[in-house]
Formats: C-alpha cells, sequence, structure tokens
C-alpha cells in the first residue's frame, strides 16, 4: 500500500502488537515517522511491519465546517496573536502551522462557539510571544479598546503565547484605562493534536470569565494539571513558573480572582465589578528600560551598558530585603555608579529576586544606603510588571519629576497594601 505524508493509518508489528497515528515526512526513506495519538512522534524501520491498513486518507482541502449559530448568545470578542493555542498539527511535517481565520479557530474549538457568538476576531499578527516588543502590545491594547467600547461585546479573549504572556497582560493593565468589561488572557502548553492538550478547557473557562461581572485584566489557565477547573490570576501579579505543566501559572504574592469551571465561576477575591465607563487608551511606551538580575560579585560597570545606549531606566532585582552590593564591598560596590546614574537623569527601581514577599529597604544598612542613593524600592511588585510599569511611566514626558510617586502608586493591583508572607 502507498504510504503518503497526512494518511492516518494502523501499522502492525507482530502478531499481538498494533499501532495507530499519522504518517509524517521522513528524513529516511527506509523509516516510517508516525505521529501518535498521544502527540509523540516514533519512527519504524520498514522491515519490522508486517502489514498496514489505511483509516483515513489525508485531504489537503480543509473539511466542509459549519460555525455554530451564534443567534441567541452572549457576544465576546477575540484577538488571537500567535502562541501554541493558535497552532495546528501539519499532518505532513509533524509541525505546526497557525490558524488564520475565524473558521478553523471554530473547527478546532467547537465548544467556545457553542456557548458565545464571537463577533469580532481579529488576528492583528501571529508570533511567537518571544518576539514581540512593545509595538505589539500597543496593537493589541488598541484593538481591544475598541471592542471593550462596543456596547454589543461583553468581554475579550486574547489568545497568547505562554512565555511572555504575564508581560503582556501586566502591559494591557497599564495601557487600558477605566477598564469595564473582562480582558481574559489564554493559552494552551500542549498542542491541540495530544490529548493532554490544556487549550479546548481553557478556552471554555475563559469564554466564561469574559461573560462575568469583572472588569479585570486576568490570564486564565488550568488550576492544576487535572482537567477540571482554572483560575483567574490577576494580570499584574502572575507569573509562568513552570516550563511544561499545565498549571504553570501562578499567583504571586496573591491568591487567584476566581475558581472558573466551563460553566460556572466561584469568586476568591475582591475585583472591580462590570460597569459603564468609557475605556481610554494610554498606551506610551519608552522601550529604553531594562531589567538586570543582580549576582554576588558583579561588576557595576554593565550599568554603563546601558548608559552609553541611551537607557532612561532599569529595573534590578535585588538580592533578599533589596540588597545589592554596598559600601563594605570595596570596589564592587554599585553605590558610587547608581548614585551617577541617578544624578544624570537614568531612574533606577528595585524588585525582589526572590519573587515572593516585600522588599523592606530599611530593615539592613544596605537597604537604607541605597535607598539614600535615591533607589526606588518597589515593595512586592513582581520584577516584570516592574519593567512594563517603568516603560510605561516614562513613556509619559509630562510626568517627568513625578516617577518615582509614581512607580509607588498602585495603579492595577500591582502593588499588594498589607505585607505577604
Amino acid at each position: 500500500m502507498p504510504m503518503q505524508p497526512g494518511d492516518y493509518i494502523k501499522i502492525r508489528l507482530s502478531k499481538f502488537k498494533e499501532i495507530e497515528g499519522t504518517i509524517l515526512e521522513s528524513y529516511d526513506k527506509n523509516i516510517v515517522l508516525l505521529k501518535l495519538k498521544s502527540g509523540y512522534n516514533i519512527g519504524i524501520p520498514k522491515e519490522n511491519i508486517l502489514d498496514s491498513k489505511l483509516i483515513r486518507k489525508f485531504n489537503e482541502k480543509e473539511q466542509d465546517f459549519k460555525i455554530p449559530s451564534g443567534k441567541g448568545k452572549p457576544s465576546i470578542g477575540l484577538i488571537v496573536t500567535g502562541g501554541t493555542i493558535a497552532s495546528k498539527l501539519d499532518s505532513k511535517t509533524g509541525g505546526v502551522k497557525p490558524l488564520t481565520n475565524i473558521k478553523e479557530f471554530a473547527r478546532f474549538y467547537p465548544k467556545l462557539f457553542e456557548k458565545v457568538n464571537v463577533k469580532k476576531l481579529e488576528i492583528p499578527f501571529m508570533l511567537d510571544s518571544s518576539s514581540m516588543s512593545y509595538k505589539e502590545w500597543i496593537t493589541i491594547a488598541k484593538i481591544s479598546e475598541r471592542m471593550l467600547n462596543d456596547s454589543d461585546i461583553n468581554g475579550i479573549i486574547i489568545t497568547h503565547g505562554t512565555d511572555t504572556l504575564h508581560y503582556t497582560s501586566a502591559i494591557l493593565s497599564f495601557f487600558l484605562r477605566n477598564l469595564n468589561k473582562p480582558i481574559v488572557l489564554t493559552y494552551s502548553q500542549r498542542s491541540t493534536d495530544r490529548a493532554s492538550s490544556d487549550a479546548e478547557l481553557n478556552l471554555e473557562c475563559a469564554a466564561e470569565f469574559a461573560l462575568s461581572d469583572c472588569a479585570e485584566v486576568v490570564i486564565i489557565g488550568h488550576a492544576s494539571m487535572n482537567d477540571d477547573f482554572c483560575y483567574a490570576l490577576s494580570g499584574t501579579k502572575v507569573r509562568k513558573m513552570h516550563t511544561s505543566r499545565r498549571d504553570a501559572f501562578k499567583p504571586i504574592n496573591n491568591k487567584p480572582i476566581a475558581k472558573v469551571w466551563q460553566d460556572k465561576i466561584e469568586f476568591l477575591s475582591e475585583r472591580k465589578p462590570r460597569n459603564k465607563e468609557k475605556v481610554t487608551l494610554d498606551a506610551k511606551f519608552n522601550d529604553k528600560v531594562a531589567l538586570i538580575k543582580f549576582y554576588p560579585g558583579q561588576n557595576p560597570d554593565i550599568l554603563d551598558f546601558y548608559k552609553n545606549r541611551g537607557y532612561k531606566g532599569i529595573i534590578i532585582e535585588a538580592l533578599g530585603l533589596g540588597q545589592i552590593a554596598s559600601s563594605e564591598a570595596g570596589k564592587r560596590s554599585w553605590i558610587p555608579k547608581l548614585k551617577k546614574l541617578i544624578k544624570e537623569g537614568i531612574v533606577i527601581c528595585t524588585a525582589p529576586q526572590t519573587i515572593y514577599g516585600r522588599l523592606a529597604p530599611k530593615v539592613y544598612s544596605v537597604g537604607r544606603e541605597l535607598e539614600d542613593a535615591g533607589v526606588i524600592y518597589l515593595e512586592d511588585i513582581l520584577s516584570e510588571t516592574a519593567l512594563m510599569k517603568l516603560g510605561w511611566v516614562l513613556g509619559h514626558r509630562n510626568w517627568k519629576g513625578k516617577v518615582k510617586e509614581i512607580m509607588l502608586t498602585n495603579i492595577a493591583g500591582e502593588f499588594n497594601e498589607l505585607l505577604t508572607e
């Protein structure tokens, strides 16, 4: 039987062993490469195959699919930006390629379209999230503003790659003022061709939250490795904490906003309610900001690299309660260099390298010394959120002279009012 890439076949390897999978393009004419139902690929020498049977012939043309009617259903806006959740299996290569239109999206995620009417779908770009920059964040924010101010749209879902998802959720929390409806960012860690894909549950829960009485920017994703419910996590207090687990995103220094199932929500903390305010776009951003992780023995001359390239602000991930090498470190002290840069107008802030907990500069003399030098201690903020906020603040030229005050103002839930144990 001629075997073609994309065909779904059953192969018999012995009297008692058969396997099924999709034929992929093989690197070796003597090897049959199969993608299994689990999503994993295996190579089988042709000499080991006793028999094979064609189950389903690969069809280059997309199957006829009718998008479920949206009549009588609540409407949402959908913004697709890339990532695993917006990809489909390439049956020939075993890789993935992007979904490109609403019909494809509906065919892969029918339960979403059974639940809501996707009134507007926008695909401004399809990028690996590691390739995003402030330009893409501004594009997403502009589309979001238009959708949020559409009276027929109940809320927004944004699909996005996982690696920088919490950067995007943080900056949208600053860009979009007077939020009136939910903005839900969601993802999948595992592609739709894998039995363990988290995409379907994440999207169903995202739709449920997009219809809720909550005007917040949130990330929705698996609460555990099980397919039972998701968490809604604050856009400024969330971080990707695992490379591959389906529950990769965790709340930092706070608790989830809600537990979300496909058909109900249990709120766990205070949230801003849905309202009729008009959302305003404040998408200013200065990309001349940097994030530095301080480590023992680090040469402070690294700061000159950013100064010489015209950077306007730096977030330093400090040790412990806010320690960076001070005067007792002698020539390795960062104090002289920090004072010089701050005097020249560069904003220097710190965030906790420990991730959890709060900076407390007055506990040790080194903290007091750094604070006296002009370093701004950003309490329990996440360093990624701090970077996004600093770029946003410095994007406002008319805020010059108020940078410290605004950086320490709790604008989008980036700070907890009480010390987190």
